[in-house]
């Protein structure tokens, strides 16, 4: 579409306006559903006895198959039609959230987490590429900024919400609360969104795209997650499978086995995609859009802000809850300053956009997520109050708020209409395959850190022998709830006396584990700041052209 038509595309309607309304609250609950599990993670972990890989696939597993499903449901969306679809989806997405709210097993709310992921990848394209198509011209900004400020706003809240509800109630009401929020949502949708479709016909549905793609993304989240626990190379301990094992004693770890079905699976399904377009058929993803600068580029950029959100989100509440003893409502406390910063960022963006461009206002966003990541990497200790850590997480927020909200609109900025579902569900697959590795990149560097950081710091302390060894082990698999277990039972635990000078050089360890762990983040966000570069130059030229 041109700019010209874009300019005097029609004025969206007053019901087009709360129909926006509705899908970003329809979108926040998916987008809060992948970030308020973190902070309830520790009492679930206590509560459902996980270990550490458990907890990971409680908070993985939902981005897993959101990131294997989008590109097919975003195809679903634009032929079937995008309302449709979207109200499928908050049914399939409550009756999951039903489930996990009655879970008392891993194996059931993992499993719960799987139906919530099926209803969440029906929502996310078709609420994303409805806004897309209603939305155009000069009102387009003003709708992404909207857009953009409840999505980083309800990712940040997330953890409050998560705290409030655990502590107040009980874990099981951080899924509970979506059945009425579900159905309201359901309601306004069905009597302010306007059903839209793509116009393109082309046969055959691509089902092998499908299952390439669901292979490719599974099998390299469940690699990066696995490997801390089955070894990156060398096995260290069986994988169970039903009744299939993988042995300890085979030659070679299952996750580089794992990693090579996804390198080949990327490879075969960009062949299977470039193979049907030849042949007229209809595609899951269209490798054209790649040919949009700001799409590629943007979308690398989408995937580095992921995942360097989502670690946090994930480390930060085993930090200040098991390491710093905060309650679990303190901790919400802690990591709301994110959304505090995110509420007024994405608020403000459409204005600093004004004068610096939408690709301007990701880089200022971008950098300013570095610089809150690296100021609470400082500042983090045992001993810290949670409210200094607060501060740089602040900073945090307003970055993620100034970048979220700008990059979306930038990023699908030269799509035409007719392929924003495909283009949109394709961001929205980059964010939650980055929200997984996320929490899967955090998740094995913390595990591999504690593995060398809590033997140290107890050695240090003068605690060594087979009880050192255990209770290292112990806290490593538990994700820190064993340093609450011992605070607990105080000097009636195994190590009597010195029961407090072991929790001080647990808490230690897992301090310097939970530091190396958001520096890894960095490095990612730092690979998104290189790809807002590359984002500016391409619209500057788009522009110039």
């Amino acid at each position: 579409m041109s700019k010209a038509s874009t300019e005097n595309a029609a004025p969206p309607t007053w019901r087009d306006w709360i129909s926006l309304a509705i899908l970003s609250v329809g979108l926040g609950i998916i987008v809060l559903d992948g970030t308020i599990v973190g902070v309830a993670l520790p009492t679930i972990i206590t509560d459902l006895e996980l270990d550490l890989t458990q907890a990971q696939w409680v908070n993985s597993l939902y981005a897993v198959l959101l990131a294997a499903l989008l590109l097919s449901t975003g195809k679903i969306a634009d032929s079937w039609g995008r309302k449709r679809a979207f109200l499928l989806g908050l049914s399939v997405f409550v009756v999951g959230s039903v489930m996990a709210g009655l879970s008392a097993s891993s194996g059931t709310l993992i499993s719960a987490r799987a139906v919530q992921a099926v209803g969440a990848a029906l929502i996310m394209p078709s609420t994303l590429s409805t806004v897309n198509a209603v939305f155009r011209g000069k009102y387009r900004a003003a709708a992404f900024g909207v857009w953009g400020a409840v999505i980083s706003g309800a990712a940040a809240v997330g953890p409050l919400a998560g705290g409030a509800l655990t502590q107040w109630a009980s874990w099981h009401w951080i899924f509970w609360v979506n059945v009425p929020v579900g159905v309201i949502i359901a309601i306004g949708a069905i009597l302010t969104v306007r059903e839209t479709r793509s116009p393109k016909t082309l046969p055959g549905i691509d089902v092998d795209g499908a299952q390439l793609s669901a292979i490719a993304f599974g099998t390299l989240v469940f690699a990066v997650i696995e490997a801390p626990d089955l070894g990156w190379w060398s096995p260290k301990a069986p994988l169970q499978v039903f009744a299939w094992t993988w042995p300890d004693s085979a030659p070679v770890s299952p996750v580089p086995v794992a990693l090579a079905i996804s390198a080949l699976g990327f490879a075969l399904f960009i062949r299977w995609e470039q193979h049907r377009k030849r042949r007229h058929r209809s595609a899951l993803l269209d490798l054209g859009l790649f040919n949009y600068s700001t799409f590629s580029w943007g979308n690398i950029t989408a995937g580095a802000v992921a995942i360097g959100e989502f670690a946090i989100i994930f480390i930060l509440p085993l930090y200040l809850i098991n390491a710093l003893d905060l309650s679990v409502m303190s901790a919400g406390l802690v990591l709301a300053a994110m959304a505090v910063g995110a509420f007024f960022s994405g608020a403000a963006a459409r204005h600093v956009a004004a004068c610096f461009g939408a690709p301007g206002t990701v880089l200022i966003g971008l950098g300013l997520e570095v610089v809150g990541v690296l100021i609470m990497v400082a500042l983090m200790g045992p001993n810290a109050s949670g409210w200094i850590i607060a501060l740089p997480l602040t900073l945090y927020g307003l970055g993620l708020g100034f970048a979220s909200a700008q990059l979306t609109g930038t990023v699908l900025s030269e799509i035409p209409v007719n392929s924003s579902g495909q283009a949109s569900a394709t961001q929205s697959t980059v964010r939650q395959v980055g929200s997984a590795l996320g929490t899967a990149v955090s998740g094995s560097v913390f595990s591999m850190a504690l593995g060398l950081t809590l033997p140290k710091t107890l050695e240090a302390a003068g605690i060594m022998g087979s009880g050192a060894d255990g209770i290292a082990e112990a806290t490593r698999q538990s994700a820190g709830s064993a340093i609450a277990g011992l605070r607990a039972q105080g000097g009636h635990s195994p190590f009597g006396e010195q029961t407090s000078v072991v929790v001080q050089a647990l808490s230690d360890g897992m301090t310097d584990a939970a530091r190396y762990s958001l520096l890894a983040a960095t490095v990612f966000l730092a690979l998104g700041f290189i790809g807002a570069l590359q984002v500016r130059r391409a619209a500057n030229e788009g522009e110039a052209a």
